[in-house]
């Protein structure tokens, strides 16, 4: 018999809560294969297999914590058994949220159709089930029924607790820190995208033919921002024990949307990249987000950060700090509006620009002249080929 015990999953980390488990009991694994979930305050990991064999029992339950080192299970290593594939009849495993919220309704597992990883049911599937299920109607009454009481209770008026997760505790606690500790301001530009959207459809088919992945908005915005911190440098540093350290380094957070949250995987040396080289890293930054496989040490860092609110249909906002970092871009939904051209109105594909920055490093002036320079860079992409 051997201890799964819970890895070194970065630094400063001591401690994780056990997410869903996997595997059950008494069933076999492969080498490799995720048996439990565990949840940092930065990300949702999947621990894997050390070996083949069998779960024989769970010391840590769903929800628990565990410090990094102790003992969550017991295994017994054996032959490569391969897991017993679930029977027709049995329904995919449902998170603890979506197996309380069935339990309330009385929706049975197998009528939910899961979208979680392994066809697991989330709590959002079962909303969903709620929403679209159709509802009997009543027959109609043979005989005019008595005047109805007044109802006792209004069942459909429920609360539901659930416990933040760490990863959404230290999502609250930075936001509290961004506000608290910075003197933040933001300020707002727009942005012409008709030329980035030109270039797009005239290469974008060659571009993912050749390299596999798509041409998209991200790629421009992060070589702009990085030739605009390259003139600007107060807003790629930090303030560290009375110091400002400026950042002669370029490594570019990029917000993406995880099951629980956004989180910031970081672009390092984005400097360096090619077009091609930062649309393949953000498209798999995005699925291991989604998939909970990104690793705590890939969010750690970064010296600038990039969100992108317009694909949820933002317009505009106001995006926060990820201290210590005192820049933060946000881009917002592309829309179609009337704008003046060589004294004439015309219609363009415009998308609002936010800087937050920290007023304690940066100037309205250096942030002014930053966003503007984005905006210059991405209205004339050229520029960024040629880094002028």
């Amino acid at each position: 018999m051997k201890e799964l015990v819970v890895p070194s999953v970065g630094e400063s980390i001591v401690e994780v809560e056990i997410g869903a488990w996997l595997k059950k009991e008494g069933e076999a694994f492969r080498q490799d294969e995720p048996l439990v979930e565990l949840i940092t305050d930065k990300a949702t990991l999947e621990l894997p297999a050390p070996f083949a064999g069998t779960l024989k029992r769970i010391l840590k339950r769903t929800g628990e914590t565990a410090r990094v080192g102790e003992s969550i299970a017991l295994l017994e290593e054996g032959a490569a058994q391969s897991a017993p594939a679930p029977k027709p009849e049995e329904a995919p495993l449902a998170m603890p949220a979506a197996e309380r919220l069935m339990a309330e309704k009385g929706v049975a597992p197998e009528a939910v159709t899961g979208t979680g990883l392994g066809g697991r049911i989330l709590k959002e599937d079962v909303l969903r089930h709620l929403e679209t299920a159709p509802r009997p109607e009543p027959a109609p009454p043979q005989t005019p029924p008595p005047p109805a009481a007044p109802p006792a209770e209004k069942p459909w008026r429920v609360d539901e607790a659930v416990p933040m997760t760490p990863l959404r505790r230290r999502i609250a606690e930075r936001l509290l820190q961004a506000r608290q500790t910075t003197a933040m301001l933001t300020t707002f530009n727009e942005a012409d995208m008709s030329a980035v959207i030109a270039l797009r459809k005239e290469l974008g088919e060659a571009f993912q033919k050749k390299h596999g992945v798509k041409l998209g908005f991200m790629s421009f915005f992060v070589k702009a921002v990085v030739q605009a911190l390259k003139e600007i440098p107060e807003l790629n540093a930090e303030i560290r024990d009375g110091y400002i350290v400026y950042h002669r380094y370029y490594d570019i957070g990029i917000a993406v949307g995880g099951g629980e949250g956004l989180v910031v995987p970081v672009l390092r040396d984005a400097d360096r990249l090619s077009f091609a080289e930062i649309e393949r890293q953000i498209a798999d930054f995005a699925e291991r987000a989604r998939t909970k496989k990104l690793k705590p040490e890939e969010l750690m860092g970064g010296t600038f950060t990039i969100t992108n609110g317009g694909i949820y249909g933002s317009l505009n906002s106001t995006p926060l700090l990820n201290p210590p970092q005192v820049g933060i871009l946000g881009m917002h939904a592309i829309q179609e509006r009337p704008v003046a051209r060589e004294g004439q109105v015309v219609i363009r594909p415009m998308m609002y620009l936010a800087l937050s920055y920290d007023h304690r490093i940066v100037d309205g002036r250096e942030a002014v002249t930053f966003l503007r320079r984005v905006k210059e860079l991405i209205e004339n992409p050229v520029r960024l080929l040629l880094e002028v």
